[in-house]
């Protein structure tokens, strides 16, 4: 859906009263991710979709490298400088603004040559609005990164046409720098999936990454076509990546990577990505416990991935389905980071008729569940969730949407 134009200009209005003139609109969509949960980091494959919710950012460029932010969503501001003699840093009294803060830093070194013909970095005055549920695991994060992104480098004076949807190697890029933002400044050890999506994704369509590689292929799905459609129920259970064990399961998941390569005399066993089943059943003694069942998750989930891809180009949903079911045991029984209210939204949806799969999406420990039904049986579906009873939960219907962009 996205915030409305009218809306956000007229906080841009009220937020900056004496930059209202020639304002632009960076925006970039969340995202859900059908299966490849937790696989990214270890170089797997993942199948996300870009989502028709997302995070727009209104800015205007100014004159000098003054940085001014304000956040609908938090009422606050925020400010820097992207001189190129000012150090950035972060701002824990706006913590949000860090997203922000990390992209500029990664766009003014241009490691990632996205400036270009020696454009410096310039300031914008920016208001930030998004209809993305924070926490909920449908990557609002690298939403704000994207839409800043797109921001910055649209009012540096990079023309349009090389942010545009068919601007795919400058797109890559951007989802680099992204990443980097989050993992160095933020201090969250995402994989490269999220920003990929937020870039890359396009209506009625999948993608497929392989992130080893960082190679994407858009994947058809005509869920409308087949009588379908993907709701997401937002379970009201927030949580804050850098907080949760999410750096933990990647810690234990990098471990159980060289104690199998060390175990099977294998130096080419670099990530989880180079495990198959059967190497992983010869070595299992040599593994503590934990470590052995977090790897058996991502190996396994890595073979649903590349499985759910075959069944969306033969239109077999009913096989998607049962993989969803399987990716969400696995979350829940070997990685362990659902949590009883996900468990239970999937429970309720495995019994509505109608409805062909759902899991956990996002890093989990709390979050959404997104659940593949056929449109006939959404009402339904949606009343047994809310019948759960969560507080702050809600269910909606999402569709596959096109990556980041910027409209004048």
């Amino acid at each position: 859906m996205m915030v409305e134009r009218e809306q956000i200009i007229r906080q841009f209005e009220l937020a900056f009263p004496d930059a209202a003139q020639d304002v632009r609109i960076a925006r970039a969509p969340g995202r859900v991710n059908l299966i490849g949960e937790h696989t990214d980091y270890s170089d797997g494959f993942v199948l996300p979709l870009a989502i028709d919710r997302g995070v727009s950012i209104a800015f205007r460029p100014r004159a000098d490298g003054l940085v001014r932010l304000y956040s609908v969503d938090y009422c606050e501001r925020s400010e820097f400088a992207v001189d190129p003699a000012i150090r950035i840093e972060r701002d824990p009294a706006h913590s949000w603004s860090d997203y922000f803060r990390g992209v500029a830093l990664a766009l003014r070194t241009d490691e990632y040559c996205l400036l270009g013909d020696d454009r410096p970095l310039r300031g914008v005055d920016a208001v930030i609005m998004g209809d993305v549920p924070r926490g909920s695991g449908l990557s609002s994060s690298a939403a704000f990164e994207v839409a800043a992104a797109l921001a910055l480098l649209s009012a540096s004076g990079v023309p349009l046409p090389k942010l545009s949807m068919d601007a795919v190697d400058t797109r890559r890029q951007i989802a680099f720098a992204c990443r980097k933002a989050e993992n160095s400044f933020v201090g969250v050890g995402c994989g490269i999936m999220d920003q990929m999506a937020a870039t890359m994704g396009r209506a009625s369509h999948a993608v497929f990454i392989d992130c080893r590689t960082e190679h994407h292929e858009l994947v058809p799905m005509p869920l409308g076509a087949a009588g379908l459609c993907l709701v997401v129920f937002d379970t009201g259970v927030k949580r804050e990546l850098a907080a949760s064990p999410y750096n933990l399961r990647r810690r234990q998941v990098e471990e159980g990577a060289k104690l199998i390569s060390a175990a099977l005399g294998d130096p080419g066993i670099r990530t989880l990505r180079d495990v198959s089943r059967k190497q992983l059943d010869a070595v299992r003694a040599a593994l503590p416990t934990t470590v052995s069942e977090r790897c058996e998750y991502v190996v396994e989930e890595n073979e649903r991935v590349v499985d759910a891809v075959r069944a969306l180009r033969m239109g077999d949903y009913s096989l998607l389905g049962e993989l969803m079911y399987l990716s969400h045991e696995g979350l829940r029984d070997l990685y362990e980071v659902s949590c009883m209210e996900l468990d239970a939204a999937v429970h309720t949806a495995r019994a509505t008729p109608g409805v062909l799969g759902a899991r956990m999406t996002g890093a989990g420990f709390g979050g959404c569940t997104v659940n593949l039904v056929a449109q006939e049986a959404v009402q339904a579906l949606v009343s047994r969730l809310s019948a759960l009873g969560f507080a702050d939960s809600w269910a909606f219907a999402v569709s596959a949407s096109d990556g980041g962009k910027v409209v004048e």
